[in-house]
Parts: structure tokens; sequence; C-alpha cells
């Protein structure tokens, strides 16, 4: 890991994350151990999405209301670096 992200899990039926971890490996480890389902995110830290895909060239504001709060606030990017596990196991 670099100092500046992290993994984060998030369960296929919650809408909040329930782990983050500093390497890939943990995260694996944790999501085997009780064979969960759902996506593992490796996010920046210290960086809101937005910014970080503006930064890396993965989005690029087009509108006026891309500038907005409502459209920052809930702004994701699939260019994140993610895997997807089904009970226990990436898929």
């Amino acid at each position: 890991m670099k100092d500046n992200e992290v993994y984060v899990f998030t369960g296929e039926k919650s809408p909040f994350p329930s782990g983050i971890f500093t390497t890939l490996e943990n995260a694996e480890e944790w999501i085997k151990k009780y064979s969960l389902s759902g996506m593992l995110n490796k996010y920046p830290l210290d960086m809101g999405l937005y910014d970080w895909a503006i930064k890396e060239n993965f989005f690029t504001v087009n509108k006026e209301y891309q500038k907005e709060a409502d459209f920052i606030e809930r702004f994701t990017s699939a260019s994140l670096e993610h895997f997807h596990f089904k009970n226990g196991t990436m898929t």
C-alpha cells in the first residue's frame, strides 16, 4: 500500500462500508474468513473522488452543474481500482 490509499469493502446489501484496510492482502483475508460478498475499492486518502478523478484525467467538468455540491457529493468513479467478491471469492 502507498501511504495515500486504502482499501474499502462494502457488502452487496449495505450502503455503507464494513471494513477499511491498508493492504489488499488484509482485505482479502477478512473477506474470505467470513465468506463475504460485495465490492472492494482502492480509495485515495486526503482527497475527494471528484478531485482525484479530475487530477488523474478520468473526469472533465463539461457542464456548470458538475461544479455544484449536489453533483460533487454524489460523485463516484468506475476508474477506481476495484474487486468484486462473491461468498469470499474474488470474481
